[in-house]
Formats: structure tokens, C-alpha cells, sequence
């Protein structure tokens, strides 16, 4: 039992989960960060927003706004290789729901929210395999999904609303490709404020999630403006507890913080690759070697 969820077969049982946990979990403000050569992405970003890594290459949506008064706009899930190079693309959402959040990958389906884009909207929940790029939709929801997590080898939908101040958890059919009753979620407080989050990534074979995302700050007068924190914060789907927060001192080219928006952590090898895309387009691929 996991929570009270039964654990169920997956395809998403990757060794690297626990071990990914293991390495965020001795990263401190002083680690060392080595800065990889960057990759420009070779097509239209428009807004990035969350990417998921399948494979040997990476998903990114992204929201092109079109008019925002009027809701017009259109939702993007872009297949692309981690060289920069377009594969695919795909459009989602229906009407003024056109804003995706951040995404996640369970190892066979790709999750992902497209939302009004607006606080306390509504939003439509799309499952898609990777190799077909064919698009399910799975569930409406109430509110404005601004994030989704599946957490893998439970029947776990974790999502949180705009702002992430509302966490939601779903439990999933058999089938494992939508909630039993989706109006009725648990549902929880976010007790960490430093950041909200933007977008998430399970962790295979644990209950954990690690959350990216960021927050603005006003500067005490006499000063004037603002300033983000970014941050990655580790979170046990089961309870809510939060495992580990890391701030982000690393910013892009064009002054932003590098836990914007995407984000994706990988364990090639013994390295440990944080990768970000921070800016809108042109957008660029930033990767760090932690250490």
C-alpha cells in the first residue's frame, strides 16, 4: 500500500528514480553547477511552459497566445531532439482553454493539463503517447491545472492550480488513463511559499515529485522593482511532505531565472544534468552538470 493506494505494475519501474532522489537529496546551495554548452531550439517556442524527457529526445509544451482578452490561443506539444531539432508537433485544447502548464511522463502516456488562461478557470486533461502523438482526453477539471504529475506504479494523479497553492490528487482507473471520478480529488494547501511551481517530474519506482518554479519578490524601499527565486523543491505525493528545497542561483542570457518554466533533471551515467528553458522563443536548451 502507498498511501493508501495499491501499488500497480508499470512500465515506468526505472532504477533511476531512487537514485535521482538520492543525488538531489545531497545538493546544497554550495554544490558545484558546470555550465554545458547551450542549444538554440531551431523553431517557434512561443511561451515554453513544461518538458518531459523521453527517450532520447524531450517534450515541450508551450502556450501561443493569439489574443488573451479574447481567450484566442493555441496549445503546443512539440517533440523535439536534445541537438535542438524539431521532430513533431502537436495542437491541443478546445476554445479558450489553450494555456498547457507543466507536463510528465509515466512511462507510457505523456500528462498534460491545457487551461483557460486565467486563476480559478477550468482545464482539460490530455493523455498522449510519445510515439504516436495521439492525443486522449482524459478529464475536465474545475480550476486551472497549472502543473501535472503522474506518479508511477500507483494509480496517483497529482496536479496543482495557478500559483500552486491548491494540490490536487486524483486516484486513476485500472486502466490508469483517468480518475475513477475526476470531480472529486483530495485535496491539500500548499505548505511551501518560497515558489510556485511551474513543472513537475516523478520519479520512478518512489512516491516523490520534484517540483521547479519560481517567485517574485517587490525589494524594500528605498529600492524599487523586483527579483525572482527560483527553486527545485522534492515532495512525497503520499503526504505532502516537502523532502528537500534547493534554490536556483542560475540565470539565462536574457535575465531570468533558469526554473521559469521547463525543466528536467537526468542521471547519464554518474552525471548529474539539470536541463532549463527559461526564455520564450528564440528559446534556448541550458544545461548544468551537478555535482
Amino acid at each position: 500500500m502507498l498511501g493508501g493506494l495499491v501499488l500497480i505494475a508499470s512500465a515506468a519501474q526505472q532504477p533511476d528514480g531512487p537514485r535521482l532522489a538520492a543525488r538531489f537529496n545531497q545538493l546544497t546551495p554550495t554544490s558545484e553547477w558546470r555550465e554545458m554548452p547551450s542549444v538554440k531550439l531551431a523553431f517557434s517556442t512561443h511561451h515554453p511552459q513544461g518538458m518531459t524527457v523521453v527517450g532520447d529526445r524531450f517534450f515541450l509544451s508551450a502556450v501561443e497566445v493569439i489574443d488573451r482578452a479574447r481567450g484566442a490561443g493555441r496549445g503546443h506539444l512539440i517533440e523535439a531532439g536534445f541537438t535542438g531539432t524539431l521532430r513533431r508537433r502537436l495542437v491541443l485544447g478546445e476554445g479558450p482553454a489553450y494555456h498547457p502548464g507543466g507536463i510528465d511522463f509515466d512511462g507510457e502516456r505523456i500528462w498534460v493539463a491545457v487551461a483557460e488562461y486565467r486563476p480559478d478557470s477550468r482545464s482539460i486533461v490530455y493523455t498522449v503517447d510519445p510515439d504516436t502523438l495521439e492525443a486522449h482526453r482524459s478529464f475536465a477539471f474545475a480550476d486551472h491545472l497549472g502543473v501535472l504529475a503522474r506518479v508511477p506504479g500507483t494509480r496517483m494523479l497529482v496536479g496543482a492550480s495557478w500559483g500552486s497553492r491548491r494540490l490536487y490528487r486524483w486516484t486513476l482507473n485500472g486502466e490508469g488513463d483517468a480518475p475513477d471520478d475526476p470531480t472529486q480529488p483530495e485535496t491539500a494547501a500548499n505548505g511551501s511559499f518560497y515558489i510556485d511551481y511551474q513543472d513537475a517530474q516523478t520519479l520512478p519506482g518512489t512516491s516523490l515529485i520534484l517540483f521547479g518554479g519560481l517567485n517574485t519578490y517587490r525589494r524594500p524601499q528605498p529600492a524599487t522593482g523586483t527579483f525572482a527565486l527560483g527553486g527545485l523543491e522534492l515532495l512525497d505525493a503520499r503526504d505532502w511532505s516537502i523532502r528537500r528545497q534547493l534554490p536556483v542561483e542560475r540565470w539565462s542570457a536574457g535575465g531570468r531565472v533558469m526554473t521559469q518554466n521547463p525543466f528536467c533533471v537526468r542521471l547519464v551515467g554518474e552525471r548529474l544534468l539539470l536541463h532549463f528553458i527559461p526564455d520564450d522563443q528564440p528559446s534556448t536548451l541550458c544545461t548544468f552538470e551537478v555535482k
